[in-house]
């Protein structure tokens, strides 16, 4: 596909959203000061807002979502890379009307066919022969990472888990032990028996895109981890294909093949957190993972597998799944019916609509519209990512990359002002993180691009 036009900025007007055909429905429910307060008053002051305005949405349509007023948005961010269809997809809905309208909740103990068929549908996902096909359903990313360090450890005896630093894994307390990033961790006892590797990035690190032995030189690394912080004799190794919460920073080919190589020389387990990968969204392949050529011992899901209900999944071998047999394991509310059912209707139809063949296209010619602007935006640092999962790292300055937070805090409100929805991420928060519902349009990614020249050619005269 041909790039995006992305021309330079020779007016602060801003350009129209590309026409929807949906009109939202009249909203009568409380006003958002009364929703804030409500909020401020009888709930956790650990949750945050995005924007220095706090959004309030109340309705969503494929690729759209749509404030109290009315006003539409392009959801660039899909709920934090969870809707991978499309807002209210009526394929998933009326799988979930159905559903709740004969049963809404039994558990395990009892058979249902949903998880049954969800199961046999997802294990057909995964490479064949790979034996990735038990499957272990969870109510989010966290508990299936949690999950999927439980098995390693309870399989191979031993204790140390390695992870990689900038990584992100879940807010519990056994993620958060997983996860490398002081902006998630608490002052409090979580890490034991877990150790954190050096960041393969390609653009920040000594090894860049230029070397093409970088992924084996930052292996290195988990080699000597094992060697001089362990007993030589570990449990699991887990990293992100592409780390999203970190920044879109996708490891370099190799390094996750000799770092398995390391890993399962150790007595280790490999596990991929394709919880942001997965399902299609990285466009090549179905699984981040089958880029780099490797296939895993356990494979955590959550997030894009359900379209936005609350759902997780671990996926490992028969004689991995075994080893939770010694004691009884138990999740009332995992494979829950009305979740089988989104999660089953979802998968359909990301096979169905050739959702990973659209990721691949409209990801090519976003990255193509990105790598245009950054030719004229002195700010952007790097592009990177793949499929429709990217990242755009914003710096004061090329050659010293250091952070420009609040310049792409300002382009990130500015895209929000002419009605584009971003994430951002990174330790600095300099990092945009574009990662739409996979139904996106190439005229959406047109208006988003044009967006963000307007937000920088602003920023940068701010």
């Amino acid at each position: 596909m041909s790039t995006l036009a992305s021309s330079p900025t020779t007016s602060p007007a801003a350009p129209q959203l590309p026409p929807c055909g949906h009109k939202p429905m009249p909203y009568a429910g409380p006003s958002k000061q009364e929703v804030l307060d409500l909020r401020r008053e009888f709930l956790t002051p650990a949750l945050v807002t995005y924007y220095k305005e706090p959004l309030m949405i109340v309705e969503g349509h494929m690729q759209y979502v749509f404030d109290e007023t009315g006003r539409r948005y392009l959801d660039c961010f899909a709920g934090i890379v969870t809707v991978s269809v499309g807002h209210c997809h009526p394929k998933v809905m009326e799988a979930v009307r159905e559903q709740n309208e004969r049963l809404q909740h039994t558990t395990t103990i009892y058979l249902h066919p949903n998880i049954a068929l969800f199961g046999k549908k997802l294990a057909s996902t995964f490479p064949k022969g790979s034996g990735l096909s038990v499957c272990y359903f969870t109510n989010s990313g966290s508990e299936a990472n949690d999950l999927a360090v439980l098995m390693a450890r309870a399989k191979t005896g031993q204790f140390d888990v390695i992870a990689m630093r900038n990584g992100y894994h879940g807010g519990s307390q056994a993620a958060m032990a997983l996860t490398s990033h002081s902006t998630w961790k608490y002052p409090v006892p979580h890490s034991f028996g877990v150790h954190h590797a050096v960041l393969p990035d390609q653009y920040r690190g000594p090894h860049g895109y230029d070397d093409p032995k970088a992924g084996e030189k930052y292996a290195a690394e988990i080699l000597d981890l094992i060697r001089y912080g362990t007993s030589g004799r570990i449990a699991a190794f887990i990293a992100e294909p592409i780390q999203g919460v970190g920044g879109a920073v996708e490891m370099p080919m190799g390094y996750l093949q000799k770092a398995y190589e390391h890993v399962r020389a150790a007595g280790g387990l490999c596990i991929s957190d394709e919880v942001q990968t997965g399902f299609g969204r990285t466009g090549d392949r179905f699984w981040g993972f089958e880029n780099h050529g490797v296939t895993p011992d356990i494979v955590t899901m959550a997030k894009g597998i359900g379209n936005g209900c609350p759902l997780g999944a671990c996926v490992t071998r028969a004689d991995v799944a075994e080893s939770l047999k010694q004691r009884i394991h138990f999740n009332t509310f995992g494979g829950n019916p009305v979740s089988m059912a989104q999660g089953l209707a979802t998968l359909n139809v990301i096979l169905e609509e050739k959702i990973q063949q659209r990721a691949k296209e409209l990801g090519e010619c976003l990255l193509s519209g990105l790598r245009d602007l950054q030719k004229r935006h002195a700010m952007i640092g790097d592009v990177r990512g793949r499929g429709l999962m990217v990242g755009v790292e914003l710096v004061e300055d090329r050659t010293t990359k250091t952070p420009a937070t609040a310049k792409c805090a300002a382009v990130f409100e500015r895209c929000r002002e002419l009605g584009v929805l971003v994430g951002k991420g990174g330790l600095f928060g300099n990092t945009l993180r574009i990662k739409p519902p996979m139904c996106i349009t190439r005229a959406d990614l047109e208006y988003l691009v044009r967006c963000l020249d307007i937000s920088m050619g602003e920023a940068a005269k701010a």
